[in-house]
């Protein structure tokens, strides 16, 4: 038994005030989880798909830089590339008069956002498996996915 039981002196007399259980502490349910460590921390994705696994690996990976993809491709502009000489003043003038209330003139859609941000993860997950020994745990994952597949008898 891992417990252990933390005592604290209070005058002459000790009292338990924590117990804790090392063998709780990464105890896991039933189902398939994904567990990646980072510097600096860990996360856990409990009851994962196993066939989304690195699609969520990849994701988790990608974060910082999706999210930084997704924020690109919300960003203002204008409908077309170039602005005449006087929308140029005329939106310099709405800026003045805005100021940090300042309205967009057209925003990218749900599609294009959720494209940059695949675009990211696929270019995170195709990075990743340049990595020899992440590539052939991939390859063992895709194996096992094909083996463990029921067969359908179309007869």
């Amino acid at each position: 038994m891992t417990k252990k039981i933390y005592y604290e002196k209070r005058g002459r007399r000790y009292y338990p005030v924590m117990e804790n259980d090392y063998e709780l502490h990464d105890a896991m349910p039933r189902g398939n989880h994904l567990i990646m460590c980072y510097p600096g921390g860990r996360s856990t994705r409990y009851n994962i798909d196993p066939a989304l696994a690195p699609m969520i690996a990849a994701g988790r990976v990608a974060e910082d830089r999706m999210s930084e993809a997704v924020r690109k491709a919300s960003e203002m502009r204008p409908r077309r590339k170039e602005l005449t000489h006087d929308q140029q003043r005329a939106w310099t003038r709405l800026n003045k008069v805005m100021g940090d209330d300042i309205y967009t003139i057209e925003v990218a859609s749900a599609r294009d956002i959720a494209e940059a941000g695949l675009k990211v993860m696929q270019a995170e997950a195709e990075q990743l498996l340049t990595n020899p020994a992440v590539k052939l745990a991939y390859e063992q994952f895709l194996l096992v996915c094909e083996l463990t597949k029921k067969q359908v008898d179309n007869a």
